[in-house]
C-alpha cells in the first residue's frame, strides 16, 4: 500500500527532510491519512497514521490551513459521527481515532489559538453527543487492535473543556452524556473509568461550580431509582449499577488523592455507600 510505505519512510526522515516533504507532498499525505484513519489494519491506523499525526503536531509541521482542515474534517458526520450507534462494526475505528486526533488538535490549538472561533464553538456545543450516542464499547478488538471509543471520547471531552475558549454553558450537555455512559449494557474493563473522571477534574480546574457537580452526582444515582421503578431488577440494571459504581469510586479516589472538592467527595461517598449496602 502506497500510504503505508510513505509513512514508514516518513518515520525515518530527519526533521528538515520532513519539513521538505510536507511542503511538497503534505496535502496528499494528510488526505491519505484521513482516508485510512479508520482502517481495521492496526499497524496502519495506530502505529503509522496516528503516530505520524502526533509527530506532525509536536514538530509544528502543519500550516494553519492544514490544522483547520483537519479539525473541520474529523469533527464532521463522516468522521467523528460516522455510523454512530452501530455496534460490532469497523466504523468504530473511524469514530474513535477521529476523536483521538481532534483531542490532540485541541491540545495544540490551546497553545496556538488559531482555529476558527465559530467552528470551535459549534463543535463545543455538541461534543456531549459523541459519548451519548456511541454504543460500541469494545476495547481491544481481536486482530484489529484498539477501538476504545469510550476512552477516546472521554479524552476528547476533557480536552474540549480544557481549551481556553471553552464556554462552561456547554458543560451540562457533557455531564448529561457522562451520566448515561454507564448504561450502555456493558461493564467497562479497559480502564475507561480512569479516562472518564478526567471530565469532572477538567471542569473543576475551570472553576465549574462544585454545587452543580453535586447535583450531577445526585442525578447519576437518581437513575438507579428511576430504572428500578420503570424496569425493575433486570440485566440492564445490574450492568448499569456496576458500571456507575465503578465510575463513582474511581472519581472519589481521584478527587481525594488530588485534594479536590471535599463536598463533592462526601456526596459521592454517601451515595456509593448507600447503594453498596442496598446491593449486599
Amino acid at each position: 500500500m502506497i500510504i503505508k510505505n510513505a509513512l514508514q519512510s516518513f518515520s525515518t526522515m530527519t526533521h528538515s527532510a520532513r519539513q521538505q516533504f510536507m511542503l511538497q507532498e503534505g496535502d496528499w499525505l494528510l488526505q491519505e491519512m484521513l482516508t485510512h484513519i479508520g482502517s481495521p489494519d492496526a499497524e496502519l491506523r495506530d502505529q503509522l497514521i496516528y503516530r505520524t499525526f502526533i509527530d506532525l503536531l509536536s514538530d509544528n509541521l502543519l500550516s494553519t490551513q492544514q490544522l483547520q482542515n483537519l479539525f473541520d474534517t474529523t469533527t464532521s458526520d463522516d468522521f467523528l459521527y460516522r455510523n454512530i450507534g452501530e455496534e460490532m462494526t469497523d466504523s468504530v475505528f473511524t469514530r474513535s481515532f477521529s476523536a483521538l486526533l481532534v483531542a490532540n488538535l485541541l491540545a495544540k490549538d490551546a497553545e496556538l489559538l488559531i482555529l476558527n472561533d465559530d467552528r470551535l464553538q459549534i463543535f463545543s456545543q455538541k461534543i456531549g453527543r459523541y459519548l451519548l450516542l456511541e454504543k460500541d464499547t469494545r476495547g481491544h478488538v481481536q486482530d484489529k487492535g484498539w477501538a476504545h471509543s469510550i476512552a477516546h471520547g472521554a479524552d476528547l471531552a476533557a480536552m474540549t473543556i480544557k481549551h481556553p475558549k471553552f464556554d462552561l454553558q456547554h458543560a451540562p450537555s457533557i455531564l448529561h452524556a457522562l451520566k448515561l455512559v454507564s448504561w450502555k449494557g456493558t461493564v467497562f474493563v479497559n480502564d475507561e473509568e480512569e479516562r472518564l473522571v478526567n471530565i469532572v477534574e477538567a471542569l473543576l480546574t475551570c472553576d465549574y461550580s462544585e454545587e452543580a457537580l453535586i447535583e450531577f452526582i445526585e442525578q447519576v444515582f437518581d437513575k438507579f431509582e428511576i430504572h428500578l421503578m420503570t424496569q425493575g431488577y433486570n440485566e440492564s440494571f445490574f450492568s448499569g449499577r456496576t458500571c456507575t459504581l465503578n465510575l463513582m469510586k474511581t472519581l472519589y479516589f481521584a478527587l481525594k488523592m488530588n485534594n479536590l472538592a471535599p463536598k463533592l467527595q462526601n456526596t459521592i461517598y454517601g451515595q456509593v455507600a448507600k447503594w453498596l449496602k442496598l446491593g449486599a
